[in-house]
This record gives C-alpha cells, structure tokens and sequence, in this order.
C-alpha cells in the first residue's frame, strides 16, 4: 500500500476506536482491527458522518422496519474523510485527498446494475444496514476501508460536512430525477426535515415554478422558506382519524389546505404536477395522492408504516402515478456539483448542520439529541454531526 511518502510496504493491521451498536440504546466505544487497505481500495480517515433516520431506528429500536441487527453494528453512512492510506492498484488519489463515500456497494453483475440502477441491486451491500449478514460496517469508526471506486474527491470550496450532506443530497437528486419534472412545474413537499428540505432544493433547481413544504412543525417550515429551501409551506393540522373514513377526510382536507396555499404569483396553488412524500406516515401519503392533478407524480421517498391504507382509487382513475424512490444512482458527481456551485436558485446546505459533536464517545449525546426536534434551549434540531480526527478537523485543508 501507498504511505505518506508514496512508498509500498508490507501490509499491516492497527487498531482502531468504533462506536458499536449492541442492543436498544447500547452504544459503546471499542478497539478494532483494521487491515492495510485492499489493492483497489483507500484507508480513510473519517472526519464527518451526518446522522440519518435509518440510524435513528436502529439506535431506538434495534431494528429498522423489519430488518432486524443480528449483531454488534457500527451506524453512520453519511460520511466525508480524508485519505491516509492508498492501495497498491489505486490511481488519481494521493494521501491527504478530502473525499465524500458513497456506501452502498452494488453487485456489478445483475440485470439492475448493468442498466445503471444500482441502488436496487438485490446484493447491495449498505455500510450500517443490517439487511445483508454480516452486517457491512458504518462509519462511525476512526479509520475505514472503502473501495476507490466508491470515493469521490472534494472540490477545494467543498467542507466534509458538504460532502457528508451529499449522501442524503443524493436522495433528492434521484427523487428529482424519477419524477421528471419540467420547467415551471409546481411542487409539494410533505416534511421538512433533512431529506425533505433537500428535495424541496432539488425542485428549486429542476426549474419548478412554485416548491411548497408542509410539516407539523411551524419552525421547520419557517426555516425552509426563510433560508431558500422552499417558496411557502404551511403548517399540517394535528388531527387523528378514529376510522378509515375519518382518516381519508383528514387526507382531503390537508389537500385542500395545501391547494389554498399562497403561490409567489398570487394565486393559490392548487393540485400540484407531484408531491414528495417524505416522512413515510400513512396521512401524508394519503393527503399526497389528494394533493396531485390528474396526471401527476406521488413520490414515495419517506420510510416509515411499511403497510399503508391508501384511497388507490383517487389514484387510479385521475391516472397518479405512486413513484418509489429508494436511496439514489449515480448521483455525486451532480451532487459535488452543485454545492461546489454557485447557482442562487440553490441553498447553502451548510445551514442544515444544526448540531455538532466531538469525537466518537459522545455519539449516544448525539443520537439522543438527533431524535428530537428541539434542544434543551428550544433551538431547532435538523441535522446532528459527529465529528471525528480532532476537534477542528473539518476545514477544506
């Protein structure tokens, strides 16, 4: 492998500190043994890991949806780092590279790979997914090893914490992509959270006419309008159906509550060309197929009730399509660059990185934190970074 001075040596194994997953809440910190990288992979020192709702479930309930951990984890996916070690076969990277990972490593072979659609390769293998056993590691270590072919260099004006935004950036992108959007279409987004603000951008940039966010929480949808994310959002009523009838009239009415909304043109909104539907709860996805206009896109990118009692009929028959989006493809290079950009149709995703913790042993802090909407101090919780490498490791270098 590659040293600092370009060198080749013997390969080598150190130890390295982990944030493991055991149980429910069971985080601890542990040593491991890291091997000197592969031929064709990068040792990585990992400086910044975002942490995700999919991290979340497994953190509160050990398992995310039906995906049970069968043993010991390390979460985090959404990471950027540094290149400390190189492999003997790699070309174009030299140590000190600042790189965003892309985690998820496909199969190559299958009829979904070799038509680009990676992310649904049935062999996918997804750092801090427990879907394949063993389970592929996260990144909240020290060190990992990670193919080159799945790092993606940083742009000098690019901070790893942009570059672990790119990995739910990612999600928008394709999401944006699959829905096919033209030039002044007009736009719902169901949640305003990391993923939802994304997708809201994305539509921004994908030349929608009018981006209107809606989340139960009022500070949420402030933040999205006053920071760009969105032109106008609204705020979703709390009401709980006791029947299916009671529910679909609260979908309705939430539709109607969107198509009142204020556009910047004056008017009112309407029946959207696609709605966004990125929380996962069952309300959302009915009040998103209300939403749409005969003809129109309901893309389901949130994960959660995997068993939904949709009204398919108000699909159906005004011909909606109900569009899956599930993670993203080919999607970084895109994603470096428009936030190495400076188009003014798009945020300043640094603004999402709410929170921020030091080192590996206050990453139950984090998760702790990262599953509220609000601090201790009523500030608003968005997205929670672990940072890694020394305190004041993420710069641009």
């Amino acid at each position: 492998m590659a040293t600092i001075d370009g060198s080749y040596q013997a390969a080598s194994s150190q130890l390295v500190k982990a944030s493991v997953l055991h149980g429910v809440k069971d985080l601890r910190l542990e040593e491991r043994s890291l091997e000197a990288p592969k031929p064709t992979e990068l040792q990585i020192s990992i400086r910044s890991t975002g942490l995700c709702g999919s991290d979340l479930h497994y953190y509160h309930h050990y398992r995310n949806g039906n995906i049970m951990v069968r043993e010991p984890m390390s979460l985090g996916h959404e990471s950027a780092g540094v290149v400390c070690s190189i492999g003997s076969e790699v070309k174009n990277f030299v140590v000190g590279d600042r790189v965003a990972l892309e985690v998820g490593l496909p199969c190559k072979e299958c009829a979904r790979c070799l038509e680009g659609r990676y992310n649904i390769c049935e062999g996918l293998r997804f750092r801090s997914s427990a879907k394949a056993f063993p389970h592929f590691q996260g990144t909240l270590q020290d060190r990992i090893n990670h193919p080159a072919a799945w790092c993606h260099k940083l742009p000098s004006n690019v901070s790893l914490d942009l570059g672990a935004i790119l990995e739910p950036l990612g999600v928008a992108i394709h999401a944006s992509r699959r829905a096919q959007l033209v030039p002044g279409s007009t736009t719902l987004v169901f949640g305003a959270g990391a993923v939802g603000l994304l997708c809201a951008a994305m539509c921004k940039v994908s030349g929608a006419s009018t981006v209107i966010i809606a989340d139960i929480q009022a500070e949420r949808v402030a933040f999205a309008v006053e920071n760009g994310f969105a032109h106008g959002g609204f705020v979703v009523p709390m009401k709980r159906g006791q029947n299916i009838e009671e529910k679909l009239q609260i979908a309705k009415e939430t539709a109607e509550l969107a198509g009142q909304t204020e556009t910047i043109g004056g008017g009112s909104l309407g029946e959207v060309d696609a709605v966004f539907e990125c929380t996962g709860v069952e309300a959302c996805t009915q009040a998103a197929i209300y939403a749409t206009r005969p003809g129109g896109k309901v893309m389901l990118i949130g994960m959660g009730m995997p068993i939904q009692t949709l009204p398919i009929s108000a699909a159906a028959l005004r011909e909606v399509d109900l569009v899956g989006v599930f993670r993203y493809a080919n999607t970084y290079q895109h994603a470096i660059e428009l936030v190495a950009s400076s188009n003014s149709l798009f945020p300043n995703l640094e603004k999402l990185v709410t929170h921020r913790y030091y080192g590996l042993d206050t990453a139950q802090q984090a998760f702790e934190l990262a599953g509220k909407t609000s601090d201790e101090k009523g500030n608003l919780v968005l997205k929670v970074v672990i940072e890694t490498g020394g305190k004041h490791s993420n710069g641009r270098l």
